[in-house]
């Protein structure tokens, strides 16, 4: 493996370096590999293309320049990657940004993950077959022949009430029950006055209590065909998959994440709680080489991205053809076949302080475990600050943001100030406009026309007061 051979390499080199010293700065890096806990390590990851600085990482060898020597494997699906990173097979991994907290709160598994960064902002579209996109498209404003974006889920559900009237199931998917796609999809299709349906655990984990939308788990790289197949109707994913129904002919995306609630975490990665506490250094080399690689995929207006796209095209990561992860990888997204638009946003990496653990992003996320029922009980505000804390990390991604610093490999300016609190100002940057303000959750919650609220549970299939 290439990795054993650049290691041997380095650390002879580095000792002369050392002996002779010929620079400072390279033999305090000795120091700190000579210092790491475990050295070789085993990381998972889904073939998505927001696994990227993972893949960055171990390709322009920041993880060996931090004394790793590091196996990337790709993951079946959320549940056996989650399953491997506690039972330890794996160090840690590429995660959905909500599942930590799904653990945390015991839904399903109960484990404590941690997370100290940020993998990437945005990322996600919802994508729906091209027979429901030529319904849907009867009820959205064009201009110039084109639809207007953002295109609000009101438009999908006069189709919803045919299939309703007709006795047919609406079915979609999303990717996990706790993870970033379910609640970005729910929470699109309840702007619209679609009922995504209810969780009541353990009981019943279905979460389509009381649903106009049917909502299931389908693994990322099996939703373009399983649409295809008429299985679903839709679907929430990362990249390439949404792209690659538009290159098909298969489906068309309707709206990205980025429309929907902008610039709001897809993915960390996340370790156990105990890994980090007996591997500080470990984690810490982690960090470091993952916040290099995700400047890298930003920097400069993405004049990266190109090499980044190569990278990903390898059948070792995502294994999709370059036009397809290009497709939106380079600033741009394409909705219908043909109607490319500039989205420069869509996917990012470090800019606005995007791989900082925010713990509102954190409060967020609890917000709507509970709004549709995974937490089925009321939580005082204080609760979802405290959950927080026990996930996000972000002394650990200051830390390392200081010694990057320290090394000359970055900037204090990439970085939030050292006075940053975690939390991000009150912000109604959502396709319905309600303020989502961290420091009350609840109050937050009471906003929404569907989803429950104050005392709500639900029970025997009902929402009950």
């Amino acid at each position: 493996m290439k990795h054993s051979a650049k290691l041997t390499i380095k650390k002879w080199f580095t000792a002369i370096t050392t002996i002779t010293a010929l620079s400072l700065s390279f033999s305090g890096s000795v120091l700190a590999i000579e210092k790491l806990e475990k050295e070789t390590i085993k990381l998972g990851f889904i073939k998505l293309t927001d696994m990227a600085p993972l893949a960055v990482a171990y390709e322009k060898g920041y993880f060996d320049e931090e004394g790793l020597s590091v196996q990337l494997e790709a993951q079946a699906n959320w549940k056996v990657l989650l399953d491997r990173v506690i039972s330890g097979e794996l160090d840690g991994a590429h995660m959905l940004a909500t599942l930590p907290f799904g653990t945390a709160i015991g839904y399903g598994t109960k484990a404590d993950i941690v997370s100290a960064f940020t993998m990437t902002l945005n990322g996600d579209a919802i994508t729906v077959s091209n027979e429901i996109w030529k319904q849907m498209k009867e009820n959205v404003p064009l201009v110039d022949g084109k639809p207007v974006h953002p295109i609000k889920a009101d438009a999908l559900k006069p189709v919803i009430e045919k299939f309703k009237s007709a006795g047919k199931p609406f079915n979609m998917a999303m990717t996990f029950p706790v993870g970033t796609h379910n609640m970005k999809l729910r929470y699109w299709l309840a702007a619209g006055g679609i009922k995504p349906g209810y969780y009541a655990p353990p009981e019943d984990t279905s979460g389509q209590i009381d649903a106009d939308a049917l909502l299931s788990v389908t693994p990322p790289p099996q939703m373009p065909a399983t649409m295809d197949s008429g299985t679903i109707a839709g679907y929430c994913v990362g990249e390439p998959w949404n792209q690659q129904a538009v290159i098909k002919g298969i489906g068309v995306p309707v709206i990205s994440d980025y429309e929907l609630m902008k610039n709001s975490p897809e993915k960390i990665f996340g370790v156990t709680k105990d890994f980090a506490e007996k591997n500080p250094k470990t984690h810490l080399a982690i960090i470091k080489a993952l916040i290099r690689a995700s400047m890298w995929l930003d920097a400069e207006n993405n004049k990266n991205r190109n090499e980044g796209v190569q990278m990903l095209s390898q059948k070792q990561y995502v294994g999709a053809d370059y036009e397809v992860i290009a497709n939106s990888m380079n600033g741009t997204f394409e909705y219908e076949k043909g109607d490319k638009r500039s989205l420069a946003d869509f996917n990012v990496f470090s800019r606005y302080n995007g791989s900082y653990p925010y713990y509102s992003d954190a409060i967020w996320s609890l917000t709507q475990m509970r709004r549709w029922g995974q937490i089925n009980e009321q939580k005082p505000d204080a609760w979802y600050l405290e959950t927080a804390k026990k996930v996000y990390r972000p002394d650990v991604f200051m830390a390392a943001a200081k010694a990057l610093i320290a090394e000359g490999k970055a900037k204090a300016s990439d970085f939030p100030a050292e006075t940053e609190t975690g939390f991000k100002a009150p912000s109604a940057d959502y396709i319905d406009g309600i303020v989502f303000n961290s420091a009350k959750p609840n109050e937050y919650l009471n906003q929404f026309a569907i989803g429950l609220k104050g005392k709500q549970k639900v029970v025997g299939g009902k929402v009950i007061e």
